[in-house]
């Protein structure tokens, strides 16, 4: 008992809150979908577009997780353990809960800008097959309006949920302010410093964004929040605010 409450105590304020919460509400998404209320519906992040979009979203998304699968829940967490406790520590409370949020509205927003360039790309041809169309035939019908409710209902369909934008904005800013620092991961045998494994997660998400690989993740959110991390740490660097171990 006491080297479990030794383990909880040794975790920062901010990041011992941010744990909680997002397991509390992973939790409750599960305990309320039995009563038939989908707290993704309301709390996940949805295409501006769409007709139950609403701003708070924008936030709310980062502390909901997939309710069919631990693994989501877990590997945000565990990253999150893993180098959040370490970065609140150099940033501080305030700055780190600050960097945090920004960076998964970051992730948000980045994510809004991809739907709104390639929801064509993937409706139109989503059409065309269940409909025996071409994709110039249902381009030409949604040009002339009359497909307007199947684009509705398909804009409702694009949600995302996850604190993922947030964790890689806390990798980003780990390997920027401990560049050097040797990181062992699995399956690698031998260390690799922090900043190589940064560019690597980042070269990686790039890739399966662009090739549309895993297209039931979303990439170019991770990316969002690594571009954001990026941004504050090195304005922050630039006004002396964080140490010099940028690289």
């Amino acid at each position: 008992m006491t080297g479990r409450n030794s383990f909880f105590s040794s975790i920062p304020m901010v990041t011992k809150n941010l744990l909680i919460i997002n397991v509390l509400m992973w939790i409750a998404t599960i305990v309320l979908g039995r009563q038939d209320i989908d707290l993704i519906e309301w709390l996940g992040l949805h295409f501006w577009r769409a007709s139950d979009f609403n701003a708070a979203q924008l936030v709310t998304y980062m502390f909901m997780h997939d309710n069919t699968t631990f693994t989501h829940l877990f590997f945000n967490m565990f990253s999150l353990w893993m180098f959040g406790v370490t970065l609140e520590r150099v940033l501080g409370a305030k700055r780190y809960l600050f960097f945090y949020l920004a960076c998964g509205l970051g992730a948000a927003l980045v994510q809004e800008l991809v739907w709104e360039v390639t929801w064509k790309d993937m409706f139109i041809p989503l059409i065309a097959n269940q409909n025996n169309l071409t994709f110039a035939e249902v381009e030409q019908l949604m040009n002339n309006g009359q497909l307007g409710g199947v684009i509705g209902q398909f804009w409702d369909m694009l949600v995302t949920v996850g604190a993922s934008g947030a964790v890689f904005g806390i990798l980003l800013a780990f390997g920027m302010i401990f560049p050097n620092l040797p990181m062992y991961i699995i399956p690698f045998p031998f260390p690799i410093k922090a900043k190589w494994m940064v560019i690597g997660y980042g070269a990686i998400e790039l890739f399966f964004g662009v090739t549309g690989s895993m297209d039931n993740v979303a990439h170019f959110a991770h990316l969002g929040g690594m571009l954001f991390a990026f941004i504050i740490i090195y304005v922050w660097k630039k006004k002396g605010l964080i140490g010099n171990g940028l690289f």
